[in-house]
């Protein structure tokens, strides 16, 4: 992490307030600098790097999270991203692109490599799969409320959310996707 910390640095626009070795500092660090962004290892001693960047990005909504790993794995990227990591950097990647990483963060923009999250979609939870059985039998969101004992309010969420896992616009448009993606028969 030196090396990365002296990279940095030689960025004008970027300043490097800490570099922690161990996480259980992270919290106090990010109390008492207030960070925009956080450069984190994926891979730490006896820590896991996208289980802190979850913690953070509950705990600290303001703070963004850059992932640098020395993997290159699907799992690795689409993990990063579903614990709410802005960016995902590779470690053979240069400072530059780090550096443009962390620029993107701060500004709210999301930069993962785009070609490895084209067919990527974050996994439906149990409720959601049932939500979209009964979707797909054509079933009314009261119906769908009163089937599962939950509020229509609660169905209408998870529809939402199915919508938005499968980056699709309609009710349709999930059945449909969902039978594509072999999740629905």
């Amino acid at each position: 992490m030196l090396g990365i910390q002296q990279l940095l640095e030689k960025e004008a626009d970027l300043e490097v307030v800490n570099t922690i070795c161990h996480p259980a500092r992270l919290e106090e660090e990010i109390i008492k600098h207030n960070p925009d962004v956080i450069v984190m290892d994926i891979r730490m001693k006896n820590d896991n790097g996208i289980e802190w960047t979850k913690k953070i990005t509950e705990t600290y909504p303001t703070c963004k999270v850059v992932i640098l790993s020395g993997y290159d794995y699907d799992e690795y990227i689409h993990a990063a991203y579903e614990a709410g990591a802005y960016a995902f950097v590779t470690k053979e990647n240069s400072a530059f692109e780090l550096a443009n990483a962390i620029r993107q963060s701060h500004l709210g923009i999301k930069s993962f490599p785009a070609d490895r999250l084209s067919n990527y979609h974050p996994p439906l939870t149990n409720v959601e799969l049932k939500i979209l059985q009964f979707i797909s039998e054509d079933r009314t969101n009261a119906e769908i409320s009163e089937l599962l004992n939950i509020s229509k309010r609660t169905v209408e969420h998870h529809v939402s959310s199915i919508l938005r896992k499968l980056d699709v616009d309609s009710r349709v448009g999930a059945v449909v996707k969902a039978m594509k993606l072999g999740i629905l028969e």
